[in-house]
């Protein structure tokens, strides 16, 4: 318990008495703090936090392969593909991509196996260390992980698949919709439990998720945990109602904390499944979607 409200504290921390430097047009500086003396800092907690990457965790995990990406600005970015497979579990050619984006204290080795039903499904799984967390290169800054994401959406969208989805959650969500307006149309995209806004606590309102929600959600759904004490439901209360009303999908569950940091592993489960049963539109979806 402790542990949550050490997380809670330092993403509040990181946003409070920060600048109001906004994006600046043409700036190729990606790695400049835009929220203050703070941000350098707190990203270097939270990487802390992450742990350190063990291969172990992919031992017996099968049709996984390591990947890198090359940024703009010539950062390498280290991450995990799982291959899409067949009923035989063979390597087969993949329906589409599932790109996961976690949260500012998670690596890539620590949940990829989380997501095996999707390759077993026919879609390849893409999840990257964060910019200067775990295996990738780089400053840790929230404008330069936006743009990665960017370019990796891109990169992944160019790519032939014909179906594209995007898991993002807590701090990936941030990452995700702060760089929305640059993503091609994608499927299906979930947004678990992501702040509204950073600029309550004196961060740029350019960085705001809630100011790059498109015109139209109807392919979202957003996941909030009652029980969440890092992103407790009022800190992402604006935008659950700004994506309702173009159209996104809420599963809002009372047991729910954060991800990757639910109470028990029934509860864990149940979210899977559900984010499954929405990403997959299996039969049976869950009745609380709304």
């Amino acid at each position: 318990m402790a542990s949550r409200f050490f997380i809670l504290f330092s993403f509040l921390a990181l946003f409070s008495g920060f600048t109001s430097a906004g994006l600046e047009d043409g700036d190729i500086k990606l790695e400049q703090s835009v929220c203050g003396l703070q941000e350098p800092f707190m990203f270097w907690l939270w990487s802390g936090m992450a742990g350190s990457p063990n291969a172990d965790r992919l031992s017996g995990l099968r049709n996984v392969e390591d990947i890198a990406f090359e940024t703009k600005d010539n950062r390498l970015l280290r991450g995990y593909r799982l291959k899409a497979a067949g009923g035989e579990g063979q390597v087969t050619a993949p329906k589409g991509y599932l790109l996961v984006m976690q949260g500012n204290a998670i690596l890539a080795d620590q949940i990829i196996e989380e997501f095996t039903p999707y390759s077993s499904a026919g879609f390849d799984v893409y999840i990257y260390d964060f910019r200067g967390y775990g295996r990738s290169g780089g400053k840790r800054r929230l404008k330069a992980i936006v743009s990665d994401y960017v370019e990796i959406l891109a990169a992944l969208n160019l790519s032939g698949y014909k179906q594209q989805f995007v898991y993002a959650m807590s701090f990936g969500g941030v990452a995700f919709l702060d760089g929305f307006e640059s993503h091609a149309r994608l499927d299906r995209i979930i947004v678990d439990s992501t702040p509204s806004r950073l600029s309550d606590y004196g961060c740029p309102s350019e960085y705001d998720p809630v100011n790059h929600l498109p015109e139209d959600c109807s392919h979202f759904l957003l996941i909030v945990g009652e029980n969440d004490r890092v992103v407790p439901p009022s800190m992402s209360q604006v935008l659950v109602e700004a994506a309702q009303h173009c159209g996104a999908q809420l599963l809002r569950d009372e047991a729910f904390g954060h991800p990757f940091m639910d109470s028990d592993r029934s509860v864990h489960r149940r979210r899977m499944q559900a984010i499954e049963e929405y990403l997959l539109k299996k039969p049976g979806s869950d009745p609380n979607f709304r």
